[in-house]
């Protein structure tokens, strides 16, 4: 087993409480299992939903019997409830209720009641929560048996265990459906592991958070747990985002809610482009990972816009539009974190080398890796990160105008199964310290084959290109400390003299023979 990968241990088969790992795996195959011929891109919203539904009514409980103790003219008023950022959860929509009706053949209808129910007295979830669990294409029977799998998730655990048990399961979830719709699922998630080396480097302990294209808001739930981890207060940071997607936008709102992760999260059809919904928003970390190459996205109709600082970016592949979108939202001491097609760091076609080259010399890029295949779901496109800072001088880490920090990740990470692959823990942390040392200035070394600091001009001597690859060179062989390319010509002057020898001994044997015949 690959260091840092997560033990796998076997469900008790008792108490599924999630205190184990990979708990949420056998969850997860038991849903699986009930899913039937359905499709999963239809089964993740029944059993988000219901995960979620399991989730806010667990809150409540835990709350109302905490009122019921000390102050119990409080349980049934809404507003002890919404103080402390729980949902008020009417008696119809309980989990209780459903759980004791799991068995009726009219138990659909009953979930989509709660769903409404939940709704109308929650202003936050209005139209978020799915509510088409009466459809005639949904099994009875089905919901009954996913409703008592769902039941036993963090039974008996307190209700911050229970927010973080039903929060994993919620997540691991999301990941799973995401494998399996394919290029459809990486459209609304990004594999945590890269998410975890973008919240890693940028550290966001304080500020405004945002993203203009959030998915089902990996970044923002990352985003929290960073800053739960290193012992800091979860409202140091506001936390903002915009998708076009309405079904992905649902997701959103869900998965933040099951985390208690309070957030203001816009929709619109129109996209962060053509309506950007938080135009006054100047963000102080930016997490995105924007549809790759995406062709239609309506450049043409606003070429004429303040956002384009560094060029005009190509109707025909929005890459450039979405760097420097996300750089006008930046604080004047801000940074960012962006995934994108491998061709974004060399490609010239349309105009895109020179709004390259602007960015370059306009000294906001500040870091470059590229990553190994196999990390995403969708599509098997090469991808890298883009790391932007509006002041590389800015005072909070030292000065690194006119260097940008390159690393080649392509070795790192482990496969999962036969189709992906992710990073380690030690990888997350092998990249994210490399970044911190170079911009703190402390210790930091190029490394033959993983990182290389590169000046401008030596940018400029490459034409702007910023694959990591070009800067890093080979890495040095094992044992004897011999550079890459001298290993190489030693090797190949070798191999030249056994041919050599190969050649004389054959003309030997060859003279040896004909004497025979002779």
């Amino acid at each position: 087993m690959a260091r840092g990968r997560p033990k796998k241990e076997q469900a008790n088969g008792t108490k599924n409480n999630g205190a184990s790992l990979g708990f949420e795996a056998e969850l997860f195959k038991a849903a699986d299992k009930l899913r039937g011929n359905m499709e999963p891109s239809d089964y993740k919203h029944v059993a988000l939903g219901l995960i979620f539904l399991k989730h806010i009514s667990d809150s409540f409980e835990a709350k109302r019997a905490e009122l019921l103790a000390d102050y119990p003219d409080g349980a049934e008023d809404p507003d002890e409830y919404r103080a402390e950022n729980v949902f008020w959860v009417p008696k119809e929509a309980r989990w209780s209720h459903l759980q004791a009706n799991a068995k009726q053949t009219g138990i659909g209808k009953l979930i989509d009641e709660a769903m409404l129910a939940i709704e109308k007295v929650n202003s936050s979830l209005k139209g978020v929560l799915p509510k088409d669990y009466a459809r005639p294409a949904l099994n009875a029977v089905m919901l009954g048996e996913l409703i008592d799998l769902i039941s036993g998730i963090a039974l008996g655990e307190g209700k911050d265990k229970s927010r973080d048990v039903l929060g994993r399961v919620y997540e691991y979830f999301l990941g799973q459906f995401a494998g399996s719709e394919g290029k459809r699922g990486g459209e609304f998630y990004t594999p945590r592991s890269v998410v975890r080396v973008m919240v890693e480097m940028l550290e966001p302990y304080k500020g405004r958070v945002y993203d203009p294209c959030c998915g089902s808001g990996g970044m923002f739930v990352q985003s929290e747990k960073f800053v739960e981890a290193h012992g800091g207060r979860i409202g140091d940071i506001a936390i903002y985002g915009q998708e076009s997607n309405y079904t992905t936008w649902r997701l959103c709102k869900m998965n933040l809610a099951v985390r208690g992760i309070d957030a203001d999260i816009r929709w619109n059809n129109e996209g962060s482009f053509h309506k950007d919904e938080l135009p006054d928003l100047r963000a102080d970390f930016i997490l995105a990972n924007p549809p790759f190459n995406i062709s239609d996205w309506g450049g043409e109709r606003i070429r004429e816009d303040a956002r384009w600082k560094y060029g005009i970016p190509p109707a025909g592949n929005a890459n450039f539009a979405w760097l420097q979108h996300i750089l006008h939202h930046l604080s004047p001491t801000g940074s960012a974190g962006v995934v994108l097609a491998n061709g974004s760091m060399s490609s010239n076609q349309s105009g895109e080398g020179e709004i390259r080259k602007a960015m370059i010399e306009g000294d906001v890029v500040d870091c470059m890796i590229a990553l190994p295949g196999q990390l995403f779901y969708s599509v098997q496109i090469p991808a890298c990160l883009w790391f932007l800072s509006r002041n590389k001088g800015n005072g909070r880490f030292r000065n690194r105008k006119g260097e940008v920090l390159f690393i080649d990740a392509r070795k790192l990470g482990y496969m999962v199964d036969r189709t992906r692959r992710e990073f380690a823990d030690e990888d997350v942390a092998k990249i994210a310290e490399t970044y911190h040392r170079w911009r703190e200035g402390r210790d930091y070394e190029d490394v033959p084959g993983f990182c290389k600091s590169a000046s401008i001009e030596e940018i400029r001597s490459h034409g702007h290109v910023l694959t990591p690859g070009r800067y890093v060179g080979a890495e040095t062989a094992e044992g004897d400390g011999m550079p890459f390319a001298e290993r190489f010509e030693e090797l190949q002057a070798t191999l030249n003299a056994q041919f050599s020898k190969g050649e004389e001994l054959a003309e030997t044997i060859r003279e040896k023979l004909s004497g025979v015949l002779a």
